[in-house]
């Protein structure tokens, strides 16, 4: 009787331990889950914040800016116009070197080339140069007159018969011309407002003209009787 009762109890026992290490185990496999779980989540919340840094780095990659870029490109156009202008400078003075112009200036050789293609007379003796500032009158003896909307330059031979030349250089090869009478007839005999009508006309209509390079050896003998007043 007393070995079946020991055998109970260690049967019993047995038992008891078994359970306890099943226990045990079921335990660790659940926090085995349960940290494979965290590792998981964790892992899928530092893919989802890894996504919105790198579509907010393309976002920001992708939006144009304004100011700085707006800027550049401001101090790029004003580059470029202004190389353009210095090229443009460089060509001039190389082609007067090639044409045997290069001691001269290159208003002198405007004034030159000017009259020689639009100069009423050729035989003179004489070029006078003369500046008229915007805003003074076109017909200098009345009062009534219009006035230049911008400077101007005045060529004349030392004779009334040899004509006039007034014209505004813009600069790119042309010019205005404007078509204004060396001498003024009296305006004593006009009619009050006349002289203002036709100073008037005479601004309105001024024309644009390409300046040719002219020879160079008449370029050369104008520019020898230049005289600026």
């Amino acid at each position: 009787m007393r070995k079946l009762v020991k055998i109970f109890y260690c049967n019993a026992a047995l038992l008891l331990l078994a359970l306890l290490l099943a226990g045990c185990a079921g335990s660790k496999n659940v926090e085995s889950k349960q940290t494979s779980n965290d590792e998981t989540a964790a892992q899928t919340d530092e893919n989802h914040h890894d996504n919105e840094d790198s579509n907010k780095i393309s976002k920001d990659e992708s939006e144009p800016t304004t100011g700085s870029e707006e800027s550049t490109t401001g101090e790029s156009d004003d580059t470029s116009s202004e190389k353009a202008k210095n090229e443009e400078k460089d060509n001039e003075e190389k082609d007067n070197e090639d044409t045997g112009l290069a001691a001269y200036s290159s208003e002198k050789i405007e004034y030159a080339r000017v009259w020689l293609q639009l100069g009423p007379n050729q035989e003179i003796d004489e070029l006078n140069v003369r500046h008229i500032s915007a805003g003074e009158p076109i017909n200098p003896n009345d009062e009534t007159s219009a006035s230049y909307p911008e400077d101007v330059i005045q060529l004349a031979g030392s004779r009334l018969v040899d004509g006039s030349v007034t014209y505004h250089g813009n600069g790119d090869g042309t010019i205005h011309v404007y078509n204004v009478p060396l001498r003024w007839d009296s305006a004593d005999d006009l009619d009050q407002g006349v002289m203002r009508e036709v100073t008037e006309n005479i601004m309105n209509n001024k024309k644009t003209v390409y300046v040719k390079t002219g020879d160079n050896k008449k370029i050369k003998r104008l520019i020898d009787m230049i005289v600026i007043h």
